[in-house]
């Protein structure tokens, strides 16, 4: 079914595909250079059009429009206003998805929707109110366009299958947009995505997502690089069904894609009122990808990804064959990455009749919650019963036009009648602040992400249900057996009704408010009482002392565990408050650790006498010879994990760590290029180590020269570990590939002090 290359191809007229050099230049009739060829991908030519400076290894991009919804906005918008922002330079899209159910933490929610309009009307931006759509959604329908490149400050900023490279980044990235600078990152790499046959019926957009994730993420194979979608396969899915294999290319840890286009591109964007926004996109007759994956449609199975990832895919038939091994396996798996008490439970899922049981059935947000999606879902549960047992089912559509024209078709009205609940566009379900299933619950969902707590569950205090992904269609299937584990392709009866979409812009015409190109400087942001300043960062000194604060050493540690979603997201216009929080899920004991140290940069910046227990780790440098300045020494705490970062965008991973104290990250790598950005626009610095058993919790790190060493982005450079007993161990860290002003924003100590200062 999938086939991945170890070598770098070539892609001769969309069709063919060449490793071998000579036998290319037989068929061509000349040789060709990988260098050049790669100028034909179409990922190339766009980066080119979007660069504003004169090296295409090093890119400084500018972007076509900007994206965020209400978890992110504030921050961002508070961060660019602190550093001069004026007007949005470029349409910016403020939806309001996450946070809509308002009763959340009181009226802070519906307070920033309000300031979220106060700024588009202030700074010229378009506003989307609460309920009318996911921003993905939105944004594919209204703002995308062939050749297009969107930045969003959500991970799954995924427009590819409607010709729009579109990147998920932190906050700061969209602040410096918002401030006329540039995305700088050195060209990523390309790989080919050759899709193949059909989907047989009953086999959707997410089984195929699955595959793709289940085959690289665990290799890295497509890290940090951009997917590029070709291949005669690709005429064979409707628009729809792309863009919903297209959102889940976050997962594989993909830096962005990029589809071919095609009449079906077209019609979606004739469809949607936008036709000048289409345009024929293709490699050149000859390509050079750096690496290749093949995927036959039509070998793709009906799937599940098991907790805690979407890349822990099975086939479901082959679940089923040998489903105690499987849920066994993966439980011990699940629990394995758990802290504290809680402890997933599978098995009991395993009915004595030898079937598979699920608690809970969703379908919901950019990836489950398009039109395609619930007619398909529709057409399964026509005239069936999801029964009134335990079992239950919702499903969210993306968009009110969305919603609308189910409504208009009947297929809503199907759905209700058979027991399923139709909910609001809202991406609750996704990060867990919506149909939060019970405890020791197992809930299968047509959504983008199945991490620990991304549910709603909370192991630290004993609760823990688990999620798998899985297609619309077989989740509808398995509603129709009353929640017993079914594949879609097990249902021989089904009609797949495709009915024309008919896209209602009135329904954004009433409500949404765009003030692209028009702002209004007289009006006045409307701040309610959680909306807070971020709090002054210091700026990095000539040496660095951190105290390791929390050690992890799970494989990967996610966003999620670095800052919870959930409950959280009410707090996220609030710093202060909302780094309460950090690692609470992971390492309760990070807060109160990292505070306390906190004080002691904050005592020895006012003036104050060091603490013993600092005065003993600078007694411990000098018996061993090391050189150290107190007086231009700051004092941070740190964090250890190994490949911290995998998961959203949201840069409160990062800024909680910084707030509460944090100067650094050290890593053996950081899971996604955004994370580390992140980490980098607050000011702290993502050091590499090679051998992290050297220090351990509550050990201190001295970094001396470390400013100098970032500035003149020294390869490697000395560090010493001082443990508890005095015993002081030398070892050497890394930073990895900055850019001038990545540089100057660590020195500077964040990007609102870059920005201030220069």
């Amino acid at each position: 079914m999938i086939k991945i290359y170890d070598s770098g191809v070539y892609l001769v007229g969309g069709r063919d595909i060449y490793t071998d050099p000579s036998e290319l230049a037989t068929k061509t009739g000349r040789q060709h250079n990988p260098a050049d060829a790669a100028k034909g991908t179409i990922a190339y030519s766009i980066l080119k059009s979007h660069n504003v400076g004169d090296d295409m290894a090093h890119l400084n991009l500018r972007f076509d429009s900007l994206t965020s919804h209400d978890i992110t906005y504030v921050g961002i918008i508070q961060t660019a206003r602190a550093s001069g922002l004026t007007a949005f330079p470029v349409p910016y899209v403020l939806t309001n998805c996450h946070n809509s159910l308002c009763a959340v933490g009181g009226t802070i929610n519906e307070d920033d929707h309000k300031f979220a309009l106060s700024a588009a009307r202030k700074y010229g931006g378009i506003y989307v109110p609460a309920n009318m759509a996911v921003i993905h959604s939105y944004n594919r329908e209204m703002m995308t366009g062939c050749g297009r490149m969107i930045l969003g400050s959500d991970s799954h900023t995924r427009y590819g299958a409607l010709g729009t490279m579109a990147v998920g980044e932190g906050g700061g990235e969209l602040a410096k947009q918002l401030l006329g600078r540039t995305y700088d990152f050195a060209r990523p790499q390309v790989v080919a995505v050759y899709l193949t046959g059909t989907p047989r019926p009953g086999v959707g957009p997410h089984d195929v997502a699955l595959a793709l994730c289940g085959a690289v993420y665990e290799s890295g194979y497509v890290k940090n690089k951009v997917m590029e979608f070709v291949g005669p396969g690709i005429a064979n899915l409707p628009a729809e069904y792309r863009n919903a294999i297209d959102v889940m290319t976050t997962e594989t840890t993909c830096w962005s894609s990029i589809w071919e286009t095609d009449g079906k591109t077209e019609e979606y964007f004739a469809i949607h009122g936008r036709p000048e926004a289409y345009k024929k996109l293709k490699p050149d007759e000859v390509a050079y990808y750096d690496g290749c994956i093949t995927l036959d449609l039509s070998e793709v199975e009906c799937a599940i990804a098991l907790p805690m990832h979407p890349s822990y895919v099975y086939s479901i038939h082959a679940l089923q064959a040998n489903a105690g091994d499987i849920l066994h396996m993966a439980e011990e798996r699940a629990n394995g990455q758990i802290a504290g008490d809680a402890r997933m439970d599978l098995m009991s899922k395993l009915h004595s009749d030898g079937q598979i049981y699920v608690d809970q059935g969703v379908v919901a947000g950019c990836s489950g919650g398009t039109f395609d999606n619930i007619m398909a879902v529709a057409d399964i549960l026509k005239g069936k019963s999801t029964g009134n047992g335990a079992f239950t089912m919702s499903v969210y559509p993306g968009s009110m036009p969305a919603w609308l024209e189910l409504s208009r078709n009947g297929a809503l009205a199907e759905l209700a009648a058979a027991g399923v609940i139709v909910r609001e566009c809202f991406c609750g379900p996704c990060f867990g602040a919506g149909d939060c299933p019970a405890n020791g619950e197992f809930s299968i969902r047509h959504t983008t992400r199945n991490f620990p707590n991304r549910e709603g569950s909370k192991p630290g205090e004993g609760q823990m249900s688990a999620v798998a992904l899985m297609d619309a269609r077989s989740i509808a299937a398995t509603a129709a057996n009353g929640g017993r584990l079914t594949a879609a392709t097990d249902l021989l009866d089904i009609e797949y009704r495709t009915p024309k979409y008919f896209f209602e812009k009135a329904v954004y015409e009433k409500r949404v408010f765009d003030g692209t190109g028009n702002p209004e400087p007289e009006t006045a942001l409307r701040f309610g009482p959680n909306i807070k300043d971020w709090p002054e960062l210091p700026a990095l000194t000539d040496d660095l002392l951190v105290k390791v604060c929390s050690y992890i050493t799970d494989p990967v540690t996610t966003t999620d565990e670095l800052i919870p979603s959930g409950e959280t997201s009410s707090y996220r216009s609030n710093p202060e408050r909302l780094s309460e929080f950090t690692l609470s899920r992971k390492d309760p004991d990070y807060v109160p650790r990292s505070k306390a140290v906190r004080k002691f940069e904050r005592d020895r910046r006012a003036g104050k006498k060091l603490p013993d227990e600092i005065k003993a780790v600078y007694t411990a440098l000098t018996k061993a010879g090391v050189a150290a300045n107190p007086e231009n020494t700051e004092i941070g705490s740190t964090i250890f994990a190994n490949a911290p970062g995998d998961g959203s965008a949201r840069e409160q991973a990062a800024s909680c760590q910084r707030v509460v104290g944090a100067a650094a990250n050290f890593a053996t790598q950081y899971a996604t290029k955004r994370y580390r950005s992140n980490c980098i626009n607050w000011g702290m610095i993502p050091f590499l180590v090679q051998n992290p058993g050297i220090f351990s919790l509550d050990d201190y790190i001295f970094v001396p020269g470390v400013r100098k060493a970032v500035l003149e982005n020294t390869e490697s450079f000395p560090a010493y570990a001082v443990k508890p007993d005095g015993t002081v161990i030398p070892f050497l860290v890394s930073i990895g590939p900055l850019t001038g002003p990545e540089r100057q924003i660590i020195a500077d100590g964040c990007l609102i002090n870059y920005y201030r200062k220069h």
